[in-house]
């Protein structure tokens, strides 16, 4: 009995083990290499849908809030906006800030017992506050995989070079055949220089859309050889080393400084979820108090002195390269 036992879970076992390999196999082969065609870049895509090349500039960059625009003189929460890559106009933001202020405006007024004007202050400050830094959290993820993703970028168009291509050419191979967010600037980039704009010109306009410091030096090179001539292909070659070696560094410097970056989310959050307990469980412990002088003195002391203190610990583990 045993034995007939151990022989029907066995046959299970493989059972189930033959269908994760054959679901396995079915996603490697059939709706993997579909996803993969599908989300190349946002460029390629509009163009798949038979949007002419100016018009796809002209629709990519109207999505984004850039249109008939010099980066460099727009809003910094314009700029916010179209590093991040968010298909979001500066208007509608806004719009959707004063929107959740008068959400969450109304849910203190009536879910709380706080004073109107305190619940209005928090409303304004949560309100517009917590979507800017989720941009910034959008933003700075953007950033790392255009960074990450640059050094192979660079080898593409070495090797592009290397094979006789001029470097209009050599920078659409990279737009057309890396992921977004590389595929899709490099394509406005070219797409650009097209329709119009010299290459020193487009580059720095690459620069000022996405806002890695690391772009500065591309620009650098590729305007000093647009002027004045020499060997491309070997100064991006060393400058793609490079840039490999910082992230590098970059790497190992946020390994070291992992437990000052969680001991600092951990300082900043924890007064908020006491403060956030104790109110739940018994409101009136701070609404009972919440007149007098010396308790909004030493609030407001308590709130300073932390901002004071996450602005010290932000610098001791932020580092500059």
């Amino acid at each position: 009995m045993n034995t007939e036992f151990m022989i029907q879970i066995g046959i299970y076992v493989c059972a189930a083990v033959a269908v994760i390999f054959l679901a396995e196999s079915v996603f490697t082969g059939l709706i993997s290499p579909i996803r993969r065609r599908r989300s190349v870049n946002r460029r390629l895509r509009t163009l798949d849908q038979g949007v002419a090349g100016e018009q796809a500039l002209l629709q990519i960059k109207a999505e984004r809030g850039i249109l008939d625009r010099d980066l460099a003189g727009m809003g910094w929460l314009s700029r916010l906006l179209v590093q991040s890559g968010l298909r979001i106009t500066p208007v509608l933001f806004m719009l959707l800030i004063v929107a959740a202020c008068i959400v969450i405006a109304t849910g203190l007024i009536l879910l709380t017992a706080l004073p109107n004007w305190f619940c209005v202050a928090l409303a304004v400050i949560f309100g517009f506050s917590l979507p800017v830094q989720v941009v910034r959290i959008i933003r700075s993820k953007r950033q790392a995989a255009f960074g990450t993703q640059l050094p192979d970028a660079l080898d593409v168009v070495v090797r592009s070079l290397r094979s006789g291509h001029p470097v209009p050419t050599a920078m659409g191979m990279v737009g057309r055949e890396m992921a977004d967010p590389m595929g899709t600037e490099f394509g406005i980039t070219v797409d650009e220089m097209t329709y119009g704009l010299d290459m020193p010109t487009a580059l720095q306009n690459l620069a000022e859309r996405v806002g890695v410091p690391d772009l500065s030096l591309l620009v650098t090179a590729v305007s000093l050889q647009s002027t004045s001539g020499g060997n491309l292909s070997e100064v991006l070659e060393n400058l793609s080393r490079v840039l490999r070696d910082r992230f590098q560094l970059r790497r190992k410097v946020r390994s070291i400084s992992a437990e000052g970056r969680f001991s600092a989310y951990g300082l900043t959050i924890l007064p908020i979820l006491i403060f956030l307990s104790i109110y739940f469980q018994n409101p009136k412990y701070y609404t009972d108090v919440w007149h007098e002088p010396v308790y909004q003195i030493t609030m407001g002391a308590l709130c300073l002195w932390s901002l004071v203190g996450d602005y010290m610990m932000y610098k001791m583990i932020n580092f500059k390269f």
